[in-house]
C-alpha cells in the first residue's frame, strides 16, 4: 500500500472519517448526543468530513445561496454509520450529504434514501464528468445518487536522486518508459537493490496487489452476484506481489510507521505508487525533501484510488436548490480551486486544462504533475464495484500479508484465502 494507507498522515485520517467536526452541535456524537438536524424551513444542511470538500468554497456558496440558510457541518468518526443511522431513523438527515468513494458500492443498494439525481437535471451534465468517475454514483437501474467531487489516479512518485545514484532514468518520461511496466519496474527494483545497499523499490507488496486489480475493469463480485475473486485479474495481480517479495524488492519496514517515513525521507524507500493524494502526504510529512521528488505513470497502467460524491437525501424539502448547490460546488472552475486549495483532483477534466492545474509544482522539482495525472484519470477502466468487494478482498490481502511477514506457502495461503472467501461469499448471498 501508499504510505498514507495505514499511517497516521494528513490524508489517512481523512480518509478514515477521523477529522474533528466543526459545529459544536457535533461535539457529542460519539458520547451519544442528538445528530445534527435536517432542513427547517429556509434551512439546508450540508454534511461532510474534514478535507472533503474546499472549506473555503463551501463558506462561498453559503454566500452565494441566499434563497436557504445553507449550514455546513464537519462530522467526524465514522461517517457512514451516522448518515444511515439518521437515513434509515428518518429525523435529523441532512439535506445534502458527501458520500465516500470507498463506500459507494454499500450505498448503492440504499438508493431509495437518496434523491435520482437525473430527475433533477444530472444528465445534462454528465459528459462533463470522467465515465468511469459518474458510473460509480450510478446505481444498476440508472438512477444517479452520487455527483462527482474528486477523483485519486493513480502514479509512480519517485525520488531523483536516489534513482541518479543507482543508474535508473531519473525523467518522468524516461522513468514512465522504463517503468511502464511490472516487469520494468521490478527490474529497476533489482538495480536499485544492487547499487544502493539497503535500499529498497516497495515498501508493501499489498500496493502492487491493489493496483494491480485496480487497473482492470473487474473487482471481487460482477453485477450478477458471483464471486470472481478467483479469475485472472485477481490470480494475476496475487502473482505480481509475490514476484516482488521473491526477488527481494519489498522492505521489511512496517508501512504507516516512523521507521518508514524515515527511511522515505533518507532516500532508502525512493518509490511509491498510489494516488495523487499521496504527493500531499508527503509535502507534510517530509518538507525537506522539496525538490526531490517527480512523478511517472504508474506501471502496468491506469488505475485509481480513491474520490467521493454528493448526494441529496430524499428528506429534502427543496432538492431543485440542493441540486444548484451541488453543481456549482462541483463545477469545473471549482473543482480547480478545489485542487489549489485542498488537494481534491478534479473529476472534471476540463479542469486539466486551467493554468491553477498546470502551475510547476517546487515539490516536484518545478514539474507539472497533471501531465502524468491528467491522462491517468482519463483513461482508467469502468469497472463494477460491489458492497461486497470490501469483505471479499480482505482474507486475500491477510494471506498475502501472512506469505511476506511469517513466510507462509504462497499455495496454502492461495488455497486459505479462497476457502475464507467462500465462507464469506455464502454468508453473503454471493454465488461461487
Amino acid at each position: 500500500m501508499s504510505l498514507s494507507r495505514r499511517g497516521l498522515t494528513r490524508r489517512g485520517l481523512l480518509r478514515a472519517g477521523l477529522a474533528t467536526t466543526l459545529g459544536t452541535a457535533l461535539g457529542g456524537l460519539a458520547a451519544g448526543c442528538a445528530v445534527p438536524s435536517g432542513s427547517t424551513g429556509r434551512q439546508m444542511t450540508l454534511w461532510y468530513w474534514g478535507g472533503g470538500l474546499s472549506d473555503p468554497i463551501v463558506a462561498e456558496a453559503k454566500k452565494r445561496f441566499t434563497q436557504v440558510q445553507l449550514e455546513p457541518l464537519q462530522i467526524g468518526g465514522s461517517f457512514r454509520s451516522k448518515l444511515m443511522t439518521t437515513l434509515v431513523g428518518r429525523a435529523h438527515a441532512p439535506d445534502i450529504t458527501g458520500l465516500k468513494g470507498e463506500d459507494m458500492a454499500s450505498y448503492l443498494p440504499n438508493a431509495d434514501q437518496f434523491m435520482d439525481l437525473n430527475t433533477l437535471g444530472a444528465k445534462k451534465l454528465k459528459s462533463q464528468y470522467l465515465d468511469w468517475k459518474w458510473a460509480q454514483g450510478t446505481t444498476d437501474d440508472g438512477r444517479q445518487i452520487g455527483f462527482p467531487i474528486d477523483t485519486g489516479p493513480c502514479g509512480h512518485i519517485y525520488r531523483v536522486d536516489t534513482f541518479e545514484k543507482a543508474g535508473l532514468p531519473t525523467e518522468p518520461d524516461d522513468v514512465s518508459q522504463a517503468m511502464g511496466t511490472w516487469e520494468g519496474y521490478f527490474v529497476a527494483g533489482e538495480q536499485l537493490a544492487k547499487k544502493i545497499k539497503g535500499s529498497y523499490l516497495i515498501a508493501d507488496p499489498l500496493a502492487v496487489f491493489a493496483q494491480a486489480v485496480a487497473q482492470t475493469p473487474k473487482r471481487f463480485v460482477d453485477k450478477d452476484r458471483n464471486f470472481i475473486g478467483d479469475q485472472e485479474h485477481v490470480t494475476h495481480a496475487w502473482d505480481l506481489a509475490l514476484e516482488a517479495i521473491r526477488r527481494g524488492l519489498v522492505s521489511k519496514y512496517v508501512n504507516g510507521t516512523v521507521d518508514t517515513t524515515s527511511a522515505q525521507e533518507a532516500g532508502k524507500l525512493p518509490s511509491v505508487i498510489g494516488a495523487s493524494w499521496i504527493g500531499g502526504d508527503l509535502k507534510s510529512m517530509m518538507p525537506k525533501t522539496k525538490g526531490k521528488w517527480r512523478v511517472a505513470a504508474l506501471p502496468g497502467g491506469p488505475a485509481n484510488d480513491g474520490g467521493s460524491f454528493l448526494a441529496i437525501s430524499k428528506y429534502c424539502r427543496d432538492p431543485e436548490t440542493a441540486f444548484e448547490i451541488i453543481t456549482w460546488l462541483l463545477g469545473p472552475e471549482n473543482q480547480t480551486k478545489a485542487f489549489a486549495r485542498a488537494s481534491l483532483f478534479p473529476s472534471t477534466p476540463a479542469s486539466y486544462t486551467m493554468p491553477a492545474m498546470r502551475d510547476p509544482d517546487p515539490f516536484f522539482g518545478g514539474q507539472r504533475t497533471i501531465d502524468v495525472y491528467g491522462p491517468a484519470a482519463k483513461a482508467v477502466p469502468v469497472a463494477y464495484n460491489s458492497p461486497y468487494d470490501t469483505s471479499l478482498n480482505q482474507p486475500i490481502k491477510d494471506e498475502l500479508t501472512s506469505v511476506f511477514t511469517s513466510g507462509k506457502n504462497p499455495k496454502k495461503a492461495w488455497r486459505d484465502a479462497m476457502d475464507a472467501c467462500h465462507r464469506i461469499a455464502d454468508h453473503l448471498g454471493v454465488a461461487v
